[in-house]
């Protein structure tokens, strides 16, 4: 990897505008970032809407303690996992991240794999108000008791559009969108027509790139990072969240490994089953991050991990350019 270096003391406006690095889950964005931290003074801003939650550093691939060490890293680990986090409660942190990036000179770069924070990042957030606990909380009991078809039923006769539009199996999705319409009597689409304007408009873009690597050998990488998570206490994080019993619903919970993990400890699977499964989930989320960049967000420049280093030394504006810091 090649990553151009300067100065970012008295940082002028280039340095002041954002790098965003996204790509599908263990293709080397976090790597990535942590260099070009280093080599420009950059600050790591997280992108990612399972890496924000303390209770699953290991399983989310969260950066290492070390790596923390290196160069300053933000919106890691900060939200418990019993806490519902929304792409407003992150947009809303970036933006703190981001003016305090500013403000010590230092590049912002957002890396991670979350499409809609991205897209909230750069196209703006539906203005959809926070949701009061109470109103969540009978919905969520009622998706329990009742089921979900009946809820989309329920759905279809109060807001019709959203009811087309989703999946009648899609319980988060539907109860969200009966959430919205009881809580504020306006169906989502409404909201989304009054979105927020976005926290980075392209003017204050340097360079968005999207890691796309080789399917096949992305997939081999998945694998053999499960391998890993399980031997360095993935195991034991589930187990801990288990013993919360926490809502299922929960972002948290649904993390790619941690039902299939929580059936282990439950007895219903093997850690063999589980772990497979766990893989099999992971792989067909990169699959479906591929789809939605290349659909949603067209304005990232694919580019293969091995050439990110250089495509950001070349687009990234810095005086010693010429002289790169190499990876061997």
């Amino acid at each position: 990897m090649s990553v151009a270096t300067s100065d970012m003391s008295g940082a002028g406006p280039e340095q002041a505008k954002a790098v965003l690095i996204a790509g599908p889950t263990a293709s080397g964005k976090s790597a990535l970032a942590l260099r070009l931290a280093e080599a420009r003074g950059g600050v790591v801003i997280n992108t990612d809407s399972m890496q924000v939650y303390r209770d699953l550093r290991v399983l989310t691939a969260r950066p290492t303690p070390d790596e923390e060490a290196r160069a300053p890293h933000r919106l890691y680990g900060t939200v418990d996992a019993a806490q519902n986090f929304s792409a407003g409660a992150w947009l809303d942190a970036a933006a703190g991240a981001l003016a305090e990036a500013r403000r010590a000179g230092a590049m912002p770069i957002f890396i991670g794999g979350s499409g809609l924070y991205f897209k909230a990042l750069t196209r703006g957030l539906s203005a959809v108000p926070p949701i009061a606990p109470e109103v969540r909380e009978a919905v969520r009991e009622r998706l329990a008791r009742d089921g979900v078809a009946a809820l989309h039923a329920e759905l279809a006769r109060c807001d019709s559009e959203a009811a087309a539009r989703l999946n009648v199996a899609d319980r988060s999705r539907v109860a969200r969108a009966l959430e919205v319409i009881i809580a504020t009597g306006k169906p989502q689409a409404a909201w989304h027509a009054e979105a927020l304007p976005p926290l980075l408009p392209p003017s204050e873009v340097l360079a968005a790139v999207f890691l796309a690597p080789q399917r096949e050998a992305l997939y081999a990488r998945i694998d053999a990072r499960f391998a890993t998570m399980l031997a360095e206490g993935a195991l034991d994080e589930v187990a801990a969240l288990r013993a919360r019993q926490l809502d299922p619903l929960l972002p948290a919970m649904k993390a790619h490994g941690v039902p299939a993990l929580i059936r282990h400890l439950d007895g219903a699977l093997s850690l063999d089953e589980a772990a497979a499964i766990g893989c099999a989930d992971t792989r067909h989320y990169a699959k479906r991050q591929f789809t939605w960049f290349r659909h949603q967000l067209p304005e990232f420049c694919w580019v293969a991990p091995e050439e990110a280093g250089n495509y950001l030394g070349d687009v990234i504006p810095g005086r010693e350019r010429s002289e790169r810091a190499r990876n061997p």
